[in-house]
Order: C-alpha cells, then sequence, then structure tokens
C-alpha cells in the first residue's frame, strides 16, 4: 500500500527507473503514438476517455516524484501560446521555465534516445504536450 498521491505501479515503475537527462512525454490525445515515440520507450495509456486524464494531471504528480531539469513544450505551427501553458507554468514554479519547440523539432526529440517514457493521456486541448528531461538529486552532505 502507498501513500503518495501516485499509485499506478507501471507509471512508477518507469518513473523509477528515468535518470538524469532522460526524457518523459506527456501526450495529448491527438499525439501520434505510433510513430512519434522511441521504439522500446514504455508507453503508459491513461487515455481512459476524451478529457480523462489530462496532461497537466499527471505533471502534478510528476513533480512530487521527479526532480526536472527543462520542459519542452509543442510550438504551434501559427506561433500561438496555447492557454494550458500557463497552468504548467503554475505548476512548475518559477524556476522551471517552458521552451517552446517547434511541432517536427518535437516530435524528433521524442523518438531520440533519451526517451524513457511516454504516457498517452486523454487530454483533448491542443499542443498540451510536454517533453519532460529529468534532473539529478544532489548528494547529501556528509
Amino acid at each position: 500500500m502507498l501513500r503518495t498521491r501516485l499509485i499506478h505501479p507501471p507509471l512508477l515503475a518507469a518513473l523509477a527507473g528515468a535518470g538524469h537527462g532522460s526524457r518523459i512525454l506527456l501526450a495529448d490525445s491527438n499525439y501520434a503514438h505510433d510513430v512519434n515515440v522511441r521504439p522500446g520507450a514504455t508507453v503508459i495509456h491513461l487515455n481512459i476517455r476524451p478529457g480523462m486524464v489530462t496532461v497537466d494531471e499527471i505533471l502534478s504528480l510528476i513533480i512530487e516524484f521527479v526532480p526536472l531539469e527543462s520542459v519542452s513544450t509543442m510550438r504551434p505551427d501559427d506561433g500561438s501560446t496555447p492557454q494550458v501553458w500557463s497552468r504548467y507554468a503554475e505548476l512548475l514554479g518559477p524556476d522551471l521555465a517552458l521552451n517552446p519547440v517547434g511541432r517536427h523539432d518535437f516530435y524528433a526529440a521524442a523518438r531520440s534516445p533519451d526517451l524513457s517514457v511516454a504516457v498517452a493521456t486523454g487530454d483533448e486541448r491542443l499542443y498540451a504536450n510536454l517533453l519532460l528531461t529529468v534532473g539529478y538529486i544532489p548528494p547529501r552532505a556528509n
């Protein structure tokens, strides 16, 4: 029995296996998981139904467990700023800025060897995708 808010065993195992520099993809319901995820990466399907589970719901749990070094967002082709990005910024706080990346560059990054895990959500918001880079835990002082 776990006392944490995150209790999904496959997601916990995937996060435990991701180390410094590994990437975690949180993908909206429009994301093409079959072609834009590194072959061999763990894919966790949390897309229960349209609108459930959302990227920011998963992000709020992951930031409790994993130190993050950087966060990339998929920039819309028209250069606009999706409304959901303000929620991401709120969750991440002032020390971790969102790094907008063009759609095709985002896809290429998600197919790179650094991608450890992809989480498929039912998030219906356009351009709700995030690519998280795992940071590190500093050594304890003796």
